[in-house]
């Protein structure tokens, strides 16, 4: 099950770019309805934004893209899809971030563990050139409520993750590409998985911490993707983030003020279906 939830949000990266070069390849003027097929490839994650170490992996997971009218199920979106026109939609999207597995953090040293987490919540999605064009501009504005992969039952918080992004769409065989910049906010709950340190958790070089709700970082990403043969995509991604003016910047458990995170992989569609997509 961890592995599944985990699909979220290590092919998100890959499938924006992914989907934007399908959206533009003129041998599919109609995309199919489904497609079923596989990824692979390596991660490497900031344990937590201002963490001075990384979580990575190498992953071969199963995905699915579903293009309903109104069901969806791609690109790192997927859900009922109640609004759609020209210049916004209204969806459902995912995010993720990897535990730093059997590796202990020196930063948390005695805490708890800090597992891997699962975001899911609506997303507002306006087109500010309209949604065809080639150089297309976007904003979202996601919401979403952040679980352990673990046990959905444990809410860590809730966020607020605002974008803006630029995508360069494809001619025939070429790359598709693009460039966001965006903030992450949390709430205290959010705040405290992060950065709280108990009474009890304190030591000399860690002092007892109150987290707040703020600012958690700034966001600066990158991605592409392009077609290898008609069913194997290349995709790559990475980000920067930044805390500068955040929130719980004081935090002892706040050991670097930029991290990157990043990764590279392949899909391969195993099978998709005759019928086409109805948009």
């Amino acid at each position: 099950m961890k592995r599944l939830l985990l699909i979220a949000g290590w092919i998100a990266g890959a499938g924006a770019a992914s989907a934007q070069t399908e959206e533009a390849t003129p041998r599919r003027e109609a995309l199919p309805l489904w497609e079923l097929g596989v990824a692979a490839g390596g991660l490497s994650q900031q344990a937590y934004p201002g963490s001075d170490q990384q979580a990575r992996r190498v992953l071969a997971l199963p995905y699915l893209v579903y293009r309903g009218k109104v069901l969806r199920a791609e690109g790192g979106s997927a859900g009922l899809r109640t609004v759609r026109t020209e210049r916004f939609e209204l969806d459902v999207s995912f995010a993720g971030s990897l535990s730093s597995g059997s590796e202990s953090l020196r930063a948390r040293e005695g805490m708890a563990r800090l597992g891997t987490l699962v975001e899911a919540g609506p997303v507002a999605r306006w087109f500010l050139n309209g949604r065809s064009a080639s150089d297309r501009i976007s904003l979202e504005l996601p919401v979403r409520g952040v679980f352990e992969a673990r046990d959905p039952r444990r809410h860590r918080g809730m966020t607020l993750e605002p974008e803006l992004s630029w995508q360069r769409r494809p001619q025939a065989g070429g790359w598709g590409y693009g460039l966001s910049v965006g903030a992450l906010f949390g709430d205290r709950r959010m705040g405290s998985t992060f950065y709280g340190v108990a009474p009890g958790e304190a030591r000399p070089d860690r002092p007892a911490f109150d987290a707040r709700a703020g600012l958690i970082a700034w966001r600066l990403g990158a991605r592409a993707a392009t077609h290898l043969t008609p069913d194997l995509r290349l995709f790559a991604f990475g980000r920067l983030d930044s805390l500068a003016g955040a929130a719980n910047r004081d935090s002892a458990l706040v050991r670097r003020t930029t991290g990157i995170s990043y990764g590279i992989g392949l899909t391969y569609t195993l099978k998709r279906s005759a019928a086409s997509a109805n948009d």
